[in-house]
């Protein structure tokens, strides 16, 4: 029986930072992953995959290009599912090839297969070959990821019905698509295929989405979504779903309502992929979702040796946050001096259009009744929007009032995801508003809206004279 100072059970973000952070130590590590290619769900299903089908969608269907040569421009006039897979196939060999690469140079063993635990410090690994490999070590990471939640009254078959994994297999565009489930996966699917100008009927049970979003950036983005076509059928839960004989299925929802398409994407929630690790083994327990508690030592589980990192430990579910995550948990496993993970990380939904934030809501500044300023800048009023073709989206910035910080940004529009690290930086390190109205910005760009939003919010703000006089009235 092979050892090792590390086992790392599943290759996605989390599993691939930590094994490589611990290499860097000087441990030795293996990692194993039931796939045949490394990457994990991130790779092959989950963060990569959606991300390139986005970018090809945009790119085919001349999306982008619309506000300039109208609805009915297209690169591309016929686009097929293959087109779609084309570029996909291209860019997961590529990260595939890479992370494969970072194994071998800093010397991380890999292993196919399934893992489970035998005891706390051994784990048995099924390999495809059907045979029995032990493996023992003194520490151990769980990174196993998610799966899609698949209830037992959906008729899920793959080429009618899919979940968030199988829906990158479809065969043939459908012409109507209901995707039910309004979280993150679930919109960001439902965007995508709406830019192909399918009709999207997107189900949610709950009355809003997306509630950790400051409202006004989700107020904009159900505007322009409605404004595309796409219906939005909130506080409806599905009670069933039907193939129907000729094709497509019927949704019926609670209120009576009947929902008819082509085709269905249940994309409502994920779960732990740990139910065949055998965790009682190790002395461990997973909750109803699949998930793994961790401490607030390092991500320490309730077995001091091992770990877990990840979507399986629950929110954020972020790749980005993962693969910090995975990093710390393997310093504080062997001892080394490590930071604390950020308190405030962006996050980034990338539907059609990108969605990212950092810091404060509104609404949580409100509650905790701290004295705020707002600014907006709306991407079509800056040269680079009008250059852009951009006829929508916003940037959305936090102020405290008693100490002039940055408290949030929030965003909405083309991209959000890259604009929002500007932000990022200025929040961690505490900087304030003068820094955005005292420093200039390359001209035209979309972050020059970091200047606009400031001096929107810096021209209500009071100053230093406001303050005096304040002081003399009282």
């Amino acid at each position: 029986m092979s050892s090792y100072d590390l086992i790392v059970i599943g290759s996605g973000p989390a599993g691939r930072r930590a094994s490589i952070q611990a290499a860097k130590l000087g441990k030795s590590v293996m990692v194993v992953d039931r796939r045949n290619q490394v990457g994990g769900v991130s790779v092959h299903t989950g963060t990569i995959p959606s991300k390139t089908l986005r970018e090809t969608v945009l790119n085919l269907s001349g999306f982008r290009e619309r506000g300039f040569y109208g609805r009915s421009y297209r690169v591309k006039k016929e686009i097929t599912a293959d087109d779609l897979r084309q570029r996909l196939s291209l860019t997961l060999d590529h990260e595939v090839e890479t992370l494969e690469h970072q194994f071998v140079r800093n010397q991380v063993t890999t292993l196919t297969g399934h893992a489970r635990f035998v005891d706390p410090h051994t784990i048995e690994v099924r390999t495809p070959d059907d045979d029995s490999v032990r493996l023992s070590a003194s520490r151990f990471l769980i990174a196993v990821g998610t799966k899609p939640f698949r209830p037992d009254n959906i008729p899920f078959d793959g080429q009618t019905v899919f979940d968030s994994d199988e829906i990158l297999s479809i065969a043939t565009l459908p012409k109507t698509l209901a995707v039910i489930g309004a979280g993150v996966i679930g919109l960001e699917y439902a965007t995508i295929f709406s830019a192909l100008d399918i009709q999207v009927t997107l189900i949610e049970p709950r009355k809003t989405m997306l509630d950790f979003i400051d409202r006004e950036i989700i107020e904009e983005l159900t505007h322009e979504l409605r404004q595309r076509g796409m219906i939005l059928r909130f506080g409806c839960k599905t009670t069933s779903i039907e193939r129907e004989s000729g094709g497509g299925c019927r949704i019926q929802l609670e209120d009576g309502r009947l929902v008819r398409a082509d085709a269905v994407l249940f994309a409502a929630g994920r779960m732990g992929a740990t139910d065949d690790l055998n965790l009682d083994a190790a002395g461990l327990a997973a909750d109803q979702r699949g998930r793994i508690a961790v401490g607030s030592h390092g991500f320490r589980t309730a077995v001091p040796h091992i770990y877990a990192a990840g979507d399986v430990i629950g929110f954020p579910s972020l790749a980005s946050t993962s693969m910090e995550q995975g990093r710390i948990a393997a310093c504080r496993a062997f001892d080394h001096p490590s930071h604390d993970a950020p308190a405030f990380f962006p996050y980034g939904i990338y539907a059609v259009p990108e969605v990212s934030t950092i810091g404060k809501t509104e609404e949580e500044v409100r509650f905790r009744d701290t004295p705020f300023e707002c600014g907006i800048a709306r991407f079509r009023e800056t040269s680079r929007g009008q250059i852009m073709g951009l006829s929508s989206g916003f940037m959305k910035m936090i102020f405290g009032l008693e100490d002039r910080r940055l408290l949030g940004v929030h965003i909405v529009g083309e991209g959000a995801t890259e604009l929002i690290h500007i932000g990022q930086a200025v929040l961690n390190l505490g900087g304030t508003v003068d820094y955005f109205v005292e420093n200039t910005f390359n001209y035209p760009t979309l972050a020059e809206a970091y200047k606009i939003a400031a001096l929107d919010a810096w021209n209500r703000m009071p100053k230093a004279d406001d303050a005096v006089v304040k002081s003399i009235a009282s």
